[in-house]
């Protein structure tokens, strides 16, 4: 064995004096850095977990034996390999750095591809495939180490500080906790876009009108058209009521279903629409048990079926929280972490009745109402306690014979499904506030998937949270009355992952991936979306930068889910339609416009018709702008027109369709 890798040696000898002629004729190292970079995809967005390897190791896995069997490593001779590897990483690692680069120069240069002598030896060669995926990620991260830190302005962080900075420092970018007066490559809010103001570069983690979009009522409205179009691809929304606007509604419909079956009692759960952290929500049982006043003020909430038979473990309610990157608006963008929280209750679960309906602990499962339960068991294991681990959960459901991968299947369609109601305002917003051509900031941002799973499996989506806690302490009584923060082990692995995940791939570093360069071919219609395995295990050779445990679904599953991207096409003719930049009002002269452009007026629907939609539709959104300014809500202005737009958008969907304006699905797989 020793005499082949004397052979190695040579052979690796010769490739460095190969780089050496390289820089005589002048090639220029960091030029070709700066190609092999910009040529090939981030490492970090990447589906498949990137790998780092050193030079002893590169020079195994990219050389194989031409035979049926590789080569087999001997401790001695491993330990020589090692050695001459480190000869050449001292003595000669300028000229090896500047080989890999020359290698994918070649390669994509003049098709060329640099190969060791097949037959003098010992017929090593080398794989190019595989050579150009190893070279062009070694010369990626050696460029990173070279380049300045990316700085991250932490000033507005709030819950998510000590994860963000935990995520920092394993990155090893710069932070600054205090601001500066220079830009920063990234800026991290706590709470809103608009937590700064004067931002007019950079990225930033929050998008203008998320908050708005993601309150209850906002969110059931934008669902609920989504389910007015296409009702069986969002049947995973409970159905829903906004009070106090529908209130006789909702009253009139649930003593209709009694009349006609006695023996049906549905419970229902009554959301406030600015409710969090499970303040508020009630229980009941009879449209008269709605409270609909607070003082002298009428108080906004969505009234939701309960679901009465959810998934059990120990006989105890569960729900999971999911963390959901939405990476980007133009392209389309959407990443879900891998792991996942599971917040449980701390009483054992029995269906609703009137004489436990109150019985928080048996029924919410919000984190920050349990854990003032005296049940409440704080856990070093991400597989006991009340909150648990995603992953732990679905093992346990696997050793039962669950198909785990249908399970997780259903849960990304809901997350696409979700998200694709959501965005046409999301785009509407964004403009208002950033348009084109005006300097501003990107944006990006974490979300937080609140979903049930029912007995038979089916996930359900209770809500979703613009701002998730990024705690990775809890609160906990030590002594009586005195209580401090200890470390949460399955926060810490969960949040810190997320948010470290997040920051790479908005490293400002990577070149900006084309919706071309994306894997948008997906899946066709029919099939489900595959569970890749978790790699649990990481090479040790990746340092500081695991694998990523933030898995891209869109547009990776572009041909699934894109024939349901209507409305945001619509959206986008609203848009087209506003007239001056930054507004979000359509004006009367603006709407005719838009409804004569789009054909939708026709004999059963005239212009004075359109005009009369258009009056009616601003007065029933008056309301909704007087009870939000009551509500202290800064945004009243540009919510109420937003909405405006959407009810247009349902209202005139019937005529586009009927006029072909709009695609089906089956137009869109044709």
């Amino acid at each position: 064995m020793s005499e082949h890798y004397v052979k190695v040696k040579i052979h690796v000898e010769q490739m460095k004096s190969f780089g050496e002629d390289a820089e005589k004729q002048g090639v220029d190292a960091e030029e070709e850095e700066q190609v092999a970079v910009s040529s090939s995809p981030p490492a970090s967005v990447s589906p498949d977990p990137p790998s780092i390897t050193i030079a002893g190791r590169d020079v195994s896995n990219t050389f194989k034996h031409r035979g049926k069997s590789r080569i087999k490593i001997g401790k001695d001779d491993k330990n020589i390999c090692d050695k001459h590897s480190l000869d050449v990483s001292l003595h000669g690692g300028r000229n090896v750095n500047k080989l890999g680069h020359e290698r994918t120069l070649h390669i994509k240069g003049t098709g060329k591809i640099l190969q060791g002598k097949n037959n003098e030896n010992n017929g090593v060669s080398m794989h190019p495939s595989k050579n150009i995926q190893v070279a062009r990620r070694e010369d990626g991260f050696k460029l990173a180490r070279k380049r300045r830190p990316v700085t991250v302005d932490t000033s507005k962080a709030k819950t998510s500080l000590e994860a963000l900075k935990l995520s920092i420092r394993q990155l090893k970018w710069k932070e600054f906790p205090l601001g500066r007066r220079a830009p920063c490559d990234i800026y991290w809010h706590g709470v809103s876009f608009h937590d700064n103001e004067n931002i007019v570069s950079g990225q930033v983690n929050k998008f203008p009108g998320m908050i708005e979009m993601l309150r209850k009522i906002n969110l059931s409205r934008a669902v609920r058209t989504m389910q007015e179009l296409f009702p069986e691809e969002y049947d995973f929304y409970p159905r829903s009521w906004i009070l106090p606007e529908e209130c006789q509604q909702f009253s009139t419909q649930i003593r209709m279903v009694k009349e006609n079956d006695a023996s049906v009692n549905p419970t229902f759960i009554v959301k406030p629409d600015g409710g969090s952290q499970g303040d508020g929500i009630y229980l009941i049982r009879d449209p008269s048990d709605l409270k609909l006043m607070v003082g002298s003020q009428t108080k906004q909430a969505v009234v939701q079926e309960y679901i009465q038979r959810p998934l059990l473990i120990d006989k105890l309610k569960f729900d999971i929280r999911l963390y959901v990157l939405l990476k980007s608006l133009e392209p389309l963008e959407i990443y879900i972490a891998k792991e996942g929280l599971t917040r449980f209750c701390t009483e054992p679960y029995q269906e609703p009745s009137q004489k436990n309906l109150s019985h928080v602990f048996m029924h919410l499962t919000n984190y920050s109402l349990n854990v003032h339960s005296g049940n409440f068991v704080h856990s070093n294991s991400q597989s006991t306690g009340s909150k648990r681990s995603l992953s732990s959960v679905l093992y346990r459901l696997a050793a039962k014979g669950v198909d785990i991968k249908k399970v997780w299947s259903d849960i990304i369609a809901l997350v696409i499904k979700t998200t694709i109601a959501v965005v046409p305002e999301l785009r509407v917003y964004y403009q208002a506030e950033i348009p084109p051509g005006k300097p501003g900031p990107t944006c990006f941002q974490i979300l937080g998937f609140d979903i049930l799973l029912m007995k038979n499996l089916k996930p359900v989506l209770l809500e979703v949270n613009s701002n998730p806690s990024m705690r990775i302490e809890h609160e906990q009584e030590m002594a009586p009355g005195v209580f401090e923060y200890v470390p949460s082990p399955v926060d810490e692995e969960v949040k810190v992952g997320v948010i470290k995940d997040t920051l790479r791939l908005m490293d400002p570093g990577h070149k900006r991936t084309s919706i071309s360069n994306l894997r948008a071919g997906g899946l066709d219609h029919g099939e489900e979306i595959p569970m890749e395995a978790e790699p649990q295990d990481r090479s040790p050779d990746e340092g500081a930068l695991p694998s990523l445990c933030l898995k891209q679904v869109y547009p990776k599953y572009t041909k699934q889910f894109n024939y349901l991207r209507l409305v945001e096409r619509i959206a986008a003719l609203f848009i087209r339609f506003l007239g001056v930049k930054g507004n979000m009002r359509l004006g009367p002269t603006a709407f005719r416009t838009f409804i004569r452009t789009c054909k939708l007026s026709n004999s059963n629907c005239s212009m004075a018709s359109v005009d009369i939609l258009y009056i009616d539709i601003t007065r029933r959104w008056s309301g909704t702008m007087a009870d939000s300014r009551e509500a202290g809500n800064t945004h009243t202005h540009t919510r109420t027109h937003t909405h405006t737009h959407t009810d247009t958008h349902t209202r005139t969907l019937k005529h586009g369709c009927k006029n072909n304006l709009f695609p089906t699905k089956e137009q869109h797989v044709h």
